[in-house]
Parts: structure tokens; sequence; C-alpha cells
């Protein structure tokens, strides 16, 4: 780099020239969405390692007595499965605190430098986590996909949150919500990708999964780095052709065309209204992600496969064949999680945020209050349908609340409020299970039959909806003592890199892309949307199992 001239990393480097097709973005988002969302699916792992050493003949499971913290050193046993779990747990505290640490860095890097680091963070972690397959170290494990991929979750989930509010400022709901599908559809990619390397490299003597994380993280790479070079920023000052940004009407405008710092949201009560609308909805949702396949065979046992019997009357056979009716049932799930993110952020841009959650939680409610009824009365159709609608807006949630955030304080560093604001997530991650297996448990305990031990969460979880509906509704405009001035924002965006003169030496050092061929967007939409249609063809034929 010579003569001030921007690296090929920077910021000033990706600033699009005139007539650049914005549409060529959201791919770009997609392709690192689409990797990263792999996460939700990494317990299609957790069998096959469990029996990794039992497999080879060189060992057993480890004694149920063994500590944690013993087990992560433990290379002669077998890990068992609820240790494997932790990994998971890790990926999303990790993704909160990465997020809320490096979103202030990520609006001045820019979102191809945050999409290589994040790259090389989740792959990276990848591979670590191979070598610890390889030598049986699950500390290896928990370092490298816990840890650093988890790190590489935080940085790739906020990566293009700013950009596509920036590029799609008149539809800013629908422009998130095709990122953040792409995170909810990463696992119906990811996890018949993964069961079939498996099957692929398996052996007599091996099972397989060290190999499929070498060639996922490979795989997973080369997508990953084409979205981070793909994306690119607006110069300052674009708008998209013929559009006009809303003039405030009122003081109750919920949309600002000012910004706010970073560094003051924690002091912002409107900040916290809407940490707690997200913490409220997110932890309901997971609460029944998490319980949803149990709760459909313990609440209509063997009425699944036409047997009058309950879940504890059932036998082998019959509980191996209402196991597999409850997998067609979590596959549909996963396709409600995944159209809900678009549909519900789309429809935002029609209703307005606020209006959109304040459905959420009513019709979420009455949704949820309906599921003892419909339990009951054994009507799997209004229980199966109330799920699938909860579980859209669980997804919808996700999905609408960075538009949310651009509304209330601009969208200058959105991205950044985006990141803490994710702290929400992993605060309910471990609130709504907590909530709904201790419930559980607790209800078991006192002797309730099976069928019955959901009904009082479910009541439960209708109060964290009434707690995120009154903080939705106290949400007023920002007051104009938060908002950056003229000379503050003047000066954060030199920081950004979004002055007119370094978009001349983005452009001039040949980083920044003008006009595009029709043939290239279509080519960068099919590289993401082939995928994605693979992955939902299978994910089809699985919950086709819970209709036959």
């Amino acid at each position: 780099m010579t003569g001030g001239e921007p690296g090929l990393l920077d910021k000033a480097r990706i600033i699009a020239g005139p007539g650049f097709n914005r549409w060529l973005v959201p791919p770009a988002a997609l392709a690192i969405h689409l990797c990263i969302g792999m996460a939700y699916g990494f317990s299609v792992f957790w069998l096959p390692l469990s029996k990794q050493l039992t497999t080879s003949g060189a060992g057993a499971a480890c004694p149920k007595d063994m500590s944690f913290f013993a087990e992560l050193f433990a290379s002669g046993c077998d890990w068992r499965i609820a240790t494997l779990g932790w990994m998971y747990t890790l990926f999303f505290v990790f993704l909160g605190c990465a997020a809320a640490l490096w979103g202030g860095w990520l609006e001045h890097a820019g979102p191809r430098k945050a999409g290589v680091v994040s790259a090389v963070c989740w792959c990276g972690g990848m591979l670590f986590s191979a070598l610890g397959i390889y030598t049986h170290e699950f500390w290896m494990m928990i370092v490298g996909s816990g840890v650093i991929g988890g790190i590489g979750l935080g940085l790739g989930y906020i990566s293009p949150v700013s950009t596509l509010i920036k590029w799609f400022p008149d539809r800013r709901g629908m422009a998130t919500g095709m990122a953040i599908m792409g995170f909810g559809g990463g696992a119906m990619i990811g996890s018949p990708l993964a069961v079939d390397l498996m099957k692929a490299f398996s052996t007599p003597t091996d099972v397989g999964v060290m190999q499929t994380f070498v060639a996922m993280a490979l795989i997973y790479f080369v997508f990953m780095m084409g979205g981070a070079f793909g994306y690119r920023v607006p110069a300052t000052g674009w708008k998209p052709e013929g559009w006009t940004p809303p003039v405030a009407q009122n003081a109750n405008a919920m949309i600002t065309q000012r910004h706010v710092h970073v560094t003051k949201v924690w002091g912002i009560p409107q900040f916290w209204l809407v940490w707690m609308v997200l913490c409220m909805n997110v932890s309901a949702g997971i609460g029944v992600i998490g319980m949803a396949s149990p709760m459909l065979q313990e609440v209509f046992g063997g009425n699944l496969i036409g047997v009058a019997k309950k879940f504890g009357e059932l036998d082998k056979a019959q509980l191996a064949a209402i196991a597999t009716v409850a997998g067609g049932f979590a596959a549909l799930l996963s396709l409600f999680n995944i159209g809900g993110r678009f549909f519900w952020a789309s429809l935002s841009d029609k209703l307005g945020r606020k209006l959109t959650y304040t459905v959420f939680f009513i019709l979420g409610g009455i949704l949820y209050a309906s599921i003892p009824g419909s339990a009951a009365a054994g009507s799997k159709l209004l229980f199966v349908g109330a799920v699938c609608i909860i579980l859209s807006m669980y997804g919808g949630g996700f999905a609408t609340v960075p538009a949310y955030l651009a509304d209330l304080f601009g969208t200058q560093m959105v991205g950044a409020i985006h990141g803490r604001l994710l702290t929400a997530w992993a605060t309910a991650g471990i609130l709504g299970p907590v909530v709904v297996n201790y419930m559980r448990e607790y209800q078991l305990g006192l002797g309730i039959p099976r069928e019955q031990v959901y009904n009082q969460t479910m009541y439960i979880l209708v109060g964290m909806l009434a707690v995120g509906l009154i903080c939705n509704l106290m949400l007023r405009p920002v007051a104009a003592r938060h908002f950056m001035t003229d000379e503050e924002l003047a000066i954060e965006k030199r920081l950004a890199h979004e002055r007119a003169a370094a978009s001349e030496v983005g452009a001039a050092a040949g980083g920044a892309s003008g006009s595009v061929s029709p043939v290239i967007v279509w080519l960068a939409w099919a590289a993401v949307g082939i995928p994605l249609a693979w992955g939902v063809y299978r994910t089809l034929i699985s919950a086709a199992k819970f209709f036959s």
C-alpha cells in the first residue's frame, strides 16, 4: 500500500461507484449468514462424537461421575452428549459478547474486513476443532468452535446490518430480514450436508466427523470470503433513485433522520426498552423451540401414530415411530422460523416496527395461552398451527429489530448498537430454556401427568410476552439531547471513511464497482439461492414425515 492508497480490506476500498446495483449486497450477506447459521445445526455431530472411540474399539463412554473439567482433558473415553452441548451454549454467549465488544470497530473497519475476520474465525475454529477430534481433546473443540468460532459468529452476524440498512433506507425491514433469514436457514443446508459427509467419510472404525469438519470449513471459507469481498457500502449522500426520506409529521414520529453514537446507548431508556422487547420475545420463543419435539410426543403420545396410548404406555418401537414424527415436526418449525424472518420483517416496512412487535406479543400471548386447551382437546391441528405461528414470530423478532434500532437511533452506528443489543439474545438463551426445563422437572416431581406438565409453563411464557408488550408500548422517540451534533457526526463519518474524498480514493484504487451487468446479479443470487433451495427441499422431505 503506497501513497495513502487504501488496503484491500479497508472500507474506503469498497465504496460503490455510480450505478452500482444494490441487489448485489443481500446475496453477499446471505453467503456469510448461511455459513455461520450452521451453529444451529451442530447437534447432528453430538451422537457420532459420543461414540467416536467406542466405534474404533479404543475406549468407552466417560464415567457419569466425571466432572466437566476432567472431561475437558480426558482423551481415553467418549464425551457425553450433555458435555458436547456446552459448545452450543458457548456459540451464542460469544456471539453476543463479540457483537457487543467489536460492533463499534466494525462501523469504522467496514463489512469486508469484518466478514474476512468472521470467515477466518469461524472456519479456522472448525479446523482447530477437527484437530481436537483427531487427538480426542475436548478443550480444543471448546476453544476452536466455541470461543474462536463464537467470535466469528458475532462479527459475521452483525457485519451486514448497517450496510444493508444504508442500501435499503426504503425497505429496512426487508433488507435485514433477507440476511437474518440466512442465519436461520444455515442449519437447513449444513445439517443434511454434514449428515451426508459423515456417511461418506465414515468407516467401520471411524465416525467421519473430523473429516466432515475439515470439508465444511473449506467449503464455508470459500463462500464466506466470496460474501466478504462482495460487500459494498454506498457513498455519502446516496439514496435510491426516486426515493425521498420521510418527513416527520409530528413529535411522536418513530423514524429519526439523526444519529446516536454507540457509546451513548447504555444511558438511553429506549435502548433498554428495546433490549427487553427482544429478550422477552426470544425467551418465550427459544423456550418453545427447545421443548417443541418432546412436548409434541408427551402431549399426544400414541395418537401421533394412531395408537390410543399415553406416552408412558408406549413400547420401544412405538416410541421410535413417534420420534420420527416429532423430527418432521421440528423440520416444519424450522421452515416457519426462516419464513417468518423475511415475512414479518418485510411486513414491518408497512406496519411500522412498533405495531409489528405489538402483534407479536398480543397474537403470541393468545397462541401460547391456547396450547393447553388444544392439547387437552387432542387437537393436533390447532396445537401445531399455534406453535408454527409462534416460531415465525420468534424469527421475525430477530429480523425486525435491526430496522427498529435504525428507526430510533439512526443508521450511522446501527450495526454497533445492534451488537450491544444482542446481549439480550445471550440472556434469553439462558432464561427461556431454564424456565421451561426447570418448570417441567418441577411439575413431573409433583406427579403431574406428562401431557399436562407444559400447561403452567405456557402461562409463564404469556407473562414474559406481557412484559415485552408493556416495554414496546412505552417506546417513544429518542430525546434530542442523545443525538450527535453535526460536528460529532462529521468526525464519526471521517473515522468511518465515508467522506467524499475517501470515495474518490476508493474508486481510484479500483476497489469500488460502478455499473454491474444483470448477469452478475443473477449469478450472485444463484450462488446462495441454489444451496438454500436444496436445504428447503431436504427439510420439506423431513417435514413430510409429520403429515404421513
